[in-house]
């Protein structure tokens, strides 16, 4: 079983009415290899989420992703352990 497999699947921490229309335009404009770079663990702007899948970071870009079909539940990404 791989680690991305073994993630529970994501979940928003906020409603997608609540997202940047601003900065969806902008990000809808990038290529999905872009956008999914973005997201990869060590990037500045890696996908981050808490152990049990509520996504902290990469919220914008995740939302475009299901739009277009990507299985985002399979993404690696870094888990940030609650302080």
């Amino acid at each position: 079983m791989s680690e991305a497999h073994a993630n529970p699947p994501l979940r928003t921490l906020h409603s997608d009415s609540s997202l940047n229309a601003a900065k969806l335009s902008k990000l809808e404009r990038q290529q999905t290899d872009a956008l999914l770079r973005s997201l990869a663990p060590g990037q500045r702007d890696a996908l981050k989420t808490r152990p049990d899948g509520t996504i902290l970071d990469g919220h914008h870009r995740i939302y475009i992703l299901r739009k277009r079909g990507v299985n985002v539940d399979a993404l690696p990404r870094e888990i940030m352990a609650k302080d």
